[in-house]
């Protein structure tokens, strides 16, 4: 028996791996997060399995449920939105488990920020331009930001920004970045990516909360900062230039 940390990508039920949808069609008992995981999805478990939707949930529930199919002999699809090495809670249910002994795996899915970038036809990393993405949050009712992690600090690095579980916080987005990025820097809200609803907000630091209030967006939303969503005329790579000789093309000699 086996929990299956299962990342089901963030929200279009084609965007899970295969891998991932296999171990759902295999699995007795399926726990999936309700609000962020589409049914079609969980609907590919087998004829009979137990499938909870844990958005109700405490942890100590949700262990309890995991103990139970250890008892029954029942492999688990413990299915998560986007991939769950990202703001899917799952460490700590990985510490139960090891405490009681239960063997657990994972298998990760799409990103959020990865499927925005890609329905928004977007390189998150532009030569010269930005070379470095960074995957954050910011402090609300949520844990507290660890020491060294505040915009500010990570701002500085001038990357392209992925901001989680923040679209509420975005006066203190606006006020932490613009000092550091300038008022005009491209800014998007990405909402809901995969679902029927999806939509995204194009504007600026200065101007993309008043745009996500007239949208009335509150939840469920990634937003993207940095110069590389805006960037053009930026030099081409050095991968595929013909002058830069490596391993698989070495310039003037033989293949």
């Amino acid at each position: 028996m086996t929990v299956h940390f299962i990342g089901a990508g963030p929200g279009d039920p084609d965007l899970i791996t295969v891998k991932g949808l296999r171990l759902i069609q295999t699995c007795r008992t399926c726990l999936y997060a309700g609000s962020l995981v589409p049914p079609a999805i969980v609907e590919a478990a087998p004829d009979g399995a137990r499938v909870i939707d844990t958005a109700p949930l405490a942890l100590d529930e949700i262990i309890a449920e995991m103990e139970a199919a250890h008892a029954r002999g029942d492999d688990v699809a413990r299915v998560h939105s986007g991939d769950p090495s990202l703001y899917g809670a799952i460490a700590e249910q990985i510490r139960r488990l090891d405490s009681l002994g239960i063997p657990w795996d994972i298998t990760p899915g799409v990103p959020a920020f990865a499927a925005a970038a890609a329905a928004l036809g977007k390189e998150l990393t532009v030569p010269e331009v930005a070379q470095t993405v960074v995957l954050t949050r910011t402090s609300m009712k949520a844990s507290a930001m660890p020491p060294g992690e505040d915009l500010e600090t990570i701002g500085r690095t001038g990357a392209t920004l992925a901001i989680h579980l923040s679209v509420r916080n975005l006066r203190e987005i606006e006020a932490r970045l613009i000092p550091l990025y300038g008022a005009d820097c491209p800014a998007i809200i990405a909402y809901r990516v995969g679902w029927p609803d999806e939509a995204f907000i194009h504007g600026t630091l200065s101007d993309i909360r008043q745009k996500a209030r007239d949208a009335r967006i509150t939840r469920t939303a990634l937003i993207l900062v940095g110069p590389a969503l805006a960037a053009d005329g930026f030099r081409d790579s050095a991968l595929y230039d013909s002058s830069h000789a490596h391993v698989l093309r070495n310039q003037g000699g033989k293949r």
